[in-house]
């Protein structure tokens, strides 16, 4: 677990308690800290309640159903250690920060204004590893951020890393969440998947190497317009020294328009073109032109790390992608059934449609805008199109002068047709362009649906 010696004797409040905020009240408490920690979900609650690292406050067995109270202030220990309490957060005074997991809306929540009024800053468990970076042994960090393939290239640097033996990490907005994670030895490399809502929750965190693939619309309603979206993923370079390494992809205006406010960085700064010819034949979980453009940052990254150009070349060759990212998972003669379920933007199907050359097209869920003009480019390699969820009708009507559409309004529907109609050679593609909360969980739940759906099919 990584702790801070900064944090002890303070007070936090800890807004959320699922994975990233139940392991931030864990690090807080070993590192010394009074927290007083809360969630609507009783469930998450009571993973604390009856703690022995409890203190006394007056939030101990405040029912779920209880009117909110004022915080108690978490009390301390006489040896020092952390204690925490499980209380409704309503007045922050005396806190030194709120902490509050990404998903928190910053622009609407109330207690985000609480906050304010309060003086009390709102941070997150990102800020809190940077406040424990002086306390662990010598090590670089990599932060990786953009609207579409940060996910793959943060997985691609992470595994070109340990390809070449360098003690690494992957944290942030992929895998376990980095205060729970054990340290690593000296010399070693984290590597940080950066959403534009850990970026916000975030004030210190100078990276060694800091990555932006690229920036289209996304998340706007947690945004004052696409360019308070695009000021958020500037921060990003904001916090870093002006020698760390800039990697910055500028196939996109916002995206090319920081690079260019940053061209005092000289050697420190690397561009990524778009549409560079690269050879992708020996990589098979990097096809596609969005593939070729996260290797080519992933090289980027490696280079400005040190790693030689054939721990790069193995790294690239042995890495097998991630879950739900155009993943083939099967093929059943000679179709190819592809999940790309993580696909939640047109920006992000865009690329996957690009890739095959004959593609039934599942697409549909809970749309994020009201078009697929970002996809249109490569309308031509869609044999047909199958629409799901809440966008399905409208989606239907967008795409009938372009392609054959058929309306089918569940998952499991879209994949028995999709395979009735596919030939040898063809592509069922699960590229939703959309949410998934319309008929799933998560955009990982809709791909465990997609896979069993494919799996009947045997």
């Amino acid at each position: 677990m990584i702790v801070a010696k900064a944090w002890r004797g303070k007070r936090y409040a800890v807004l959320g308690l699922a994975r990233s905020g139940a392991a931030t009240v864990r690090a807080l408490v070993a590192g010394g800290a009074g927290v007083v920690a809360w969630d609507s979900d009783e469930a998450k609650r009571a993973v604390f309640a009856p703690s022995p690292l409890r203190g006394e406050g007056r939030g101990e067995g405040q029912p779920s159903s209880a009117a909110p109270v004022a915080a108690p202030l978490p009390t301390l220990s006489p040896e020092g250690r952390g204690l925490v309490d499980v209380a409704p957060l309503d007045d922050l005074t005396g806190f030194d920060a709120l902490v509050v997991s990404p998903g928190v809306p910053l622009n609407t929540h109330p207690l985000a204004a609480v906050a304010r009024e309060a003086g009390v800053p709102v941070i997150g468990d990102i800020e809190l590893f940077s406040q424990a970076r002086a306390d662990l042994p010598a090590h670089k960090v990599v932060g990786i951020t953009g609207t579409n393939g940060k996910s793959t290239t943060t997985a691609l640097v992470y595994h070109i890393l340990k390809t070449a033996g360098i003690p690494t990490l992957m944290g942030g907005n992929i895998g376990l969440p980095i205060l729970e994670q054990e340290a690593l030895p000296g010399g070693g490399v984290y590597v940080l998947e950066l959403s534009s809502y850990q970026i916000d929750l975030t004030q210190t965190l100078d990276c060694d190497v800091a990555v932006l693939l690229n920036i289209t619309p996304d998340h706007l309603d947690r945004y004052d317009g696409f360019e308070g979206y695009a000021a958020s993923k500037a921060r990003l370079f904001a916090m870093q020294s002006a020698g760390h390494d800039a990697i910055i992809g500028i196939g996109d205006a916002p995206s090319a328009a920081i690079a260019r406010g940053l061209s005092g960085r000289a050697e420190h700064l690397t561009k990524i073109a778009p549409g560079v010819c690269l050879f992708q034949g020996d990589w098979p979980a990097l096809q596609g032109p969005h593939n070729a453009q996260n290797a080519l940052a992933a090289i980027a990254v490696a280079k400005a790390l040190g790693v030689s150009e054939v721990d790069i070349d193995r790294g690239l060759a042995s890495f097998t992608g991630l879950p739900h990212r155009m993943q083939q998972i099967a093929s059943y003669g000679g179709v190819a059934y592809v999940d790309d379920s993580k696909a939640t933007n047109p920006e992000s199907t865009a690329p996957a449609l690009a890739a095959f050359e004959r593609v039934h097209w599942i697409v549909g869920g809970r749309a994020k805008g009201d078009d697929l003009d970002a996809c249109r480019p490569a309308f031509g390699h869609v044999v047909r199109a199958y629409t799901i969820g809440e966008a399905g009708p409208k989606f239907a009507k967008i795409l009938g002068g372009s392609m054959p559409v058929e309306v089918v309004g569940t998952l499991d529907a879209a994949v028995r047709s999709a395979a009735a109609n596919a030939k040898p050679g063809d592509t069922v593609l699960l590229s939703p362009a959309c949410a998934s909360f319309d008929q799933f969980r998560d955009y990982e739940a809709r791909g465990a649906a997609f896979r069993a759906a494919v799996e009947l099919l045997a």
